[in-house]
C-alpha cells in the first residue's frame, strides 16, 4: 500500500511515474509559497482562538512556518515533486521539523480553499506591484508632456496627417489610457479581497471556526458567502488577465508609434542607446528592441486571457484538477505586464522628441484645412460649403507643391472671397494649437492644466 502521501490511505498502489510529474504543480505553485505560509498562520491563529489548538501547539507551527519561510527565502528548500504542489511540501517540511503537531495544521481546511485563498493573496500582492509601476511610468509621461506642452507635431487619423497638435498633448492620451487601466486593477484588487479559507473542500467544515478572524487576519474585507463558489470560481484571475490584455493592449500602441517615430521615415524622437540594439550585418541600424518587444508580447497575454476562458467554460461546480492549468498563465501574465510596465516607465522619461522634425512633418500635411474651413464658417459660410472650399484650395496647394499657408490671398480668394488676409493668423500651426483652447483640447495652455490636474490626482 502507498503511504508517501498524504492522502494515501485510500490506494493500493504507488502512483505511476509518469503521472506524478504530470499531475504536478510544485515546478510552478512554489512561488506562492510566502502566502501558503501566511495562510497557513492565520489559520493556526483562528485554530487556537477556537479551541482546536493549544497555544503551544499554535506556536510551535508558527515557529516552523517561519523556519520553512526562512529556508524558502534563501533559496535551501529542497521541494519533491511526489509531495505534488507548494501546500503538501511545505506541510510535510512542518511535520518533519515539528513533529504530530505539524498534521494538525490541516484541520478544519482543505488544499481546494487553501490555493484559491493563496492565489489571492499572491495576486492581491500582484497587483499592487503593478498599480504601482503605472504610476511611475504615469508620473514619467507628466515630466516629458510639461516639458513639450508647446512643442508642434502632426496629429493622425488613418496613419494620416490630420491636424496639429502638441507632443505634449498627444502623451497625455496615453496617459489617460493608463489612468483607466490603474483603475481596472484596483476595481479587480476589491472584488477578489475576500477570503475563501474555511470553505474547505467544497462544503464547509464541522470544526468551530471563526473565518472573520481568519479573513481579518489576512487583510481580506470578509470572507466569501458561498463554499461552492469560493474553491471552484477563478473568475478573479480571469478579471485581471482581461485587465493586463488591456495595459499589454494600450502598450502595443504605445510601442507602434515608438517604432514608427524612430524611423528613418518619421525620425520624430530618438530613444537612447541602452533602450536599442544594433545589426549584426547593417552597422548603421538601431533597432527600438524594447518597444518591439513589448507590442509582441501583447498577444501572449491576451492569449493567456483566452487559455483561462476555455478553462473555466465547461466546469461543474465545484474543485475539479482542471484549476491547477490557471496558473502559469496567471503566473506568466503577471510576469510579463510587470517587466513590460518597468520597460517603459525606464524608457518614457529618457525619450527626446526633434522639435523641427515634428513641426516639419506638422507644416507638411495640410494639416490647417479644418481651421480655414472654421475659419470660412466663423465669417457665416455653412460648414458643407466651407469643406468644399477648402477642398479646393488643398487641391491647388498640391498642384503647386506649397501648404495652405504659403498660398497668397489672391490665390486664396479664387476660391472665397470671404478669405482675408486674417486668414493667416489660424492658417500657422501656432494659431491651429492654441485656437483649441478648451478641457481637452491641444492649445499649450490646456495641456499644462491637464498636466496640473493629473498631478493632483496622482
Amino acid at each position: 500500500m502507498s503511504q508517501d502521501k498524504p492522502w494515501g490511505g485510500r490506494f493500493s498502489e504507488p502512483t505511476d511515474a509518469f503521472v506524478e510529474r504530470f499531475t504536478a504543480s510544485v515546478g510552478f505553485d512554489q512561488r506562492m509559497y510566502t502566502a501558503d505560509i501566511r495562510g497557513s498562520i492565520a489559520h493556526a491563529t483562528m485554530l487556537e482562538k477556537a479551541g482546536i489548538l493549544s497555544a503551544d501547539e499554535r506556536q510551535r507551527i508558527i515557529d516552523g512556518l517561519n523556519a520553512i519561510k526562512a529556508e524558502c527565502d534563501a533559496g535551501a528548500f529542497v521541494w519533491s515533486v511526489k509531495l505534488e504542489d507548494v501546500h503538501m511540501n511545505i506541510e510535510s517540511r512542518l511535520t518533519d521539523r515539528i513533529g504530530l503537531t505539524g498534521k494538525k495544521l490541516h484541520t478544519g481546511r482543505s488544499r481546494n480553499d487553501q490555493v484559491a485563498t493563496d492565489i489571492r493573496l499572491y495576486v492581491r500582492d500582484e497587483i499592487d506591484v503593478l498599480c504601482s509601476e503605472i504610476r511611475r511610468l504615469q508620473i514619467g509621461i507628466l515630466d516629458v508632456a510639461e516639458r513639450e506642452a508647446g512643442t508642434i507635431m502632426p496629429g493622425f487619423t488613418h496613419l494620416q496627417t490630420a491636424q496639429p497638435v502638441t507632443f505634449g498633448h498627444h502623451l497625455m492620451a496615453w496617459f489617460e489610457m493608463l489612468q483607466r487601466d490603474h483603475g481596472r486593477l484596483s476595481d479587480c484588487r476589491k472584488r477578489l479581497n475576500l477570503c475563501p479559507l474555511g470553505a474547505a473542500a467544497l462544503a464547509g467544515t464541522t470544526y468551530p471556526i471563526d473565518r472573520a478572524l481568519t479573513a481579518a487576519l489576512l487583510g481580506f474585507d470578509k470572507p466569501t458567502e458561498n463554499s461552492l463558489d469560493s474553491v471552484s470560481d477563478r473568475d478573479f484571475a480571469i478579471e485581471l488577465c482581461a485587465a493586463a490584455s488591456l495595459i499589454m493592449t494600450h502598450l502595443s500602441r504605445f510601442s507602434e508609434e515608438l517604432v514608427l517615430w524612430t524611423s528613418s521615415q518619421f525620425d520624430f524622437i530618438d530613444l537612447p542607446d541602452r533602450f536599442c540594439t544594433g545589426s549584426s550585418i547593417m552597422p548603421q541600424k538601431k533597432h527600438p528592441d524594447v518597444p518591439e518587444l513589448v507590442r509582441g508580447k501583447s498577444g501572449r497575454v491576451t492569449g493567456h486571457l483566452v487559455s483561462l476562458l476555455m478553462l473555466m467554460k465547461g466546469q461543474p461546480l465545484a474543485y475539479n484538477k482542471d484549476n491547477q492549468e490557471d496558473k502559469e498563465p496567471l503566473f506568466d501574465t503577471l510576469d510579463t505586464v510587470r517587466d513590460c510596465l518597468k520597460a517603459y516607465a525606464d524608457m518614457v522619461p529618457a525619450i527626446k522628441p526633434k522639435k523641427a522634425k515634428m513641426y516639419e512633418a506638422a507644416a507638411r500635411g495640410y494639416a490647417t484645412a479644418t481651421d480655414l474651413a472654421d475659419y470660412l464658417v466663423k465669417k457665416g459660410l455653412p460648414f458643407r460649403d466651407a469643406h468644399e472650399v477648402v477642398g479646393k484650395s488643398v487641391a491647388f496647394g498640391i498642384k503647386e507643391g506649397r501648404d495652405l499657408s504659403q498660398l497668397t490671398l489672391i490665390e486664396l480668394r479664387q476660391f472665397s472671397p470671404m478669405i482675408n488676409d486674417d486668414v493667416y493668423q489660424v492658417l500657422s500651426l501656432e494659431g491651429s494649437v492654441n485656437a483649441r483652447n478648451h478641457i481637452g483640447g491641444t492649445a499649450p495652455t490646456q495641456v499644462r492644466a491637464a498636466i496640473a490636474r493629473a498631478r493632483a490626482l496622482l
